[in-house]
């Protein structure tokens, strides 16, 4: 009997490059001349999954969040795996704004994979796993049809593929 083929779609980050990503944004925010002085202040908080931006204004704080998202593209981290909360007001008359860094899949989200895959029709099983889902199949063409699929789904989270076997 021919042997399952296997992979597990999963949202994950990497810390390490969310770190880098945020510490550039800061050498960017302090060497800049229009934020200079501004007296900005960007938080990373890897346990919480937060990075918490503080500064004078809404419009330095616009700023402030352009550059940590461009920082995250070149450091190839997913726009989808950054949610913006509300601006808020801050003590001293100044501003802040948290960004929640996305991870894992929540059970609604893989609810919504596994029907997407269950209706193509596919010969493919799926099985949810906490935060992740294992697609096996006897073929390896099935498996590609069905990440093609999931990719082209907008889905609104970051997904990865891993464990190809």
């Amino acid at each position: 009997m021919a042997k399952n083929n296997t992979f597990d779609i999963v949202s994950v980050l990497d810390m390490q490059e969310v770190d880098n990503a945020v510490n550039q944004a800061r050498k960017e925010v302090v060497t800049r001349y229009d934020l200079k002085k501004t007296n900005t202040v960007i938080e990373l908080d890897s346990e919480e999954g937060k990075i918490l931006i503080t500064t004078d204004n809404d419009f330095t704080l616009r700023s402030v969040v352009d550059i940590i998202k461009s920082k995250a593209v070149h450091r190839k981290i997913s726009l989808k795996a950054l949610e913006i909360d509300k601006i808020e007001p801050a003590a001293a008359g100044r501003v802040r704004q948290t960004v929640n860094l996305v991870q894992g899949i929540p059970m609604e989200k893989s609810k919504e994979i596994n029907r997407l895959i269950k209706s193509a029709k596919l010969k493919v099983s799926v099985a949810i796993e906490g935060d992740k889902l294992r697609v096996s199949s006897k073929s390896r063409d099935l498996l590609q049809e069905v990440m093609t699929l999931v990719k082209k789904a907008d889905l609104n989270i970051p997904l990865q593929f891993v464990n190809f076997r």
